[in-house]
């Protein structure tokens, strides 16, 4: 197989405000912490899966409503997938690719998404590394996604550990999903586009 990784594209930012409207559109009424654009597509100058990933964030308390809202908009929801306090949703074909989750305030699945972005937004070397490995991955025969993750998976690591997550945190985040990869850019799609439904952030 071969995971479609494309330079990157200067319209994302604006894909993704096209979509944090339509969210908060759907979720008005409803207490939301933030919506947060997150994965390779979020990092300029990062080679990505031409597809938005966002993060939806609110606490505990509001998951439900937010999931009802977003029910009621046309997205499907898929659960947690694997990871804890981290909800996928399948979006409506109409709009820009997108992967949306509804995240928890302070949980280590969002703590995770905001530690690889703003990293790599800053650390231009990791950014450079990054970067290089998905293409090379890219322009590979793969046996699957799994063997994709498991090829970023030191250097994700060194990224994780450069944002200052503990040893503890980035065991945590590798022991809830053995094949679990912090850039959500990594995620088949859970949606309804016929990619492989799995959630991987």
């Amino acid at each position: 197989m071969r995971v479609s990784v494309v330079p990157y594209d200067p319209r994302w930012p604006a894909a993704f405000a096209a979509i944090d409207a339509e969210l908060r559109r759907a979720l008005r009424g409803i207490e939301v912490l933030g919506i947060e654009h997150v994965g390779s597509t979020s990092v300029p100058g990062l080679p990505a899966k031409p597809i938005i990933d966002v993060d939806v964030v609110v606490t505990t308390d509001r998951v439900s409503a937010a999931t009802a809202a977003l029910v009621a908009a046309g997205y499907e929801p898929r659960g947690d997938l694997g990871i804890p306090d981290r909800d996928a949703f399948a979006a409506p074909p109409t709009g820009p690719a997108r992967h949306v989750y509804v995240t928890v305030d302070g949980s280590l699945a969002l703590r995770n998404h905001l530690a690889v972005r703003d990293t790599l937004r800053t650390n231009a070397d990791l950014r450079r590394r990054y970067g290089a490995l998905k293409q090379r991955l890219a322009a590979t025969d793969l046996d699957d996604m799994d063997a994709y993750v498991g090829a970023k998976s030191d250097l994700l690591q060194e990224i994780l550990a450069a944002a200052g997550l503990s040893d503890t945190e980035r065991a945590e985040i590798a022991g809830v999903n053995p094949d679990a990869d912090p850039d959500p850019d990594t995620d088949p799609d859970p949606g309804l586009d016929g990619q492989t439904e799995a959630t991987r952030n």
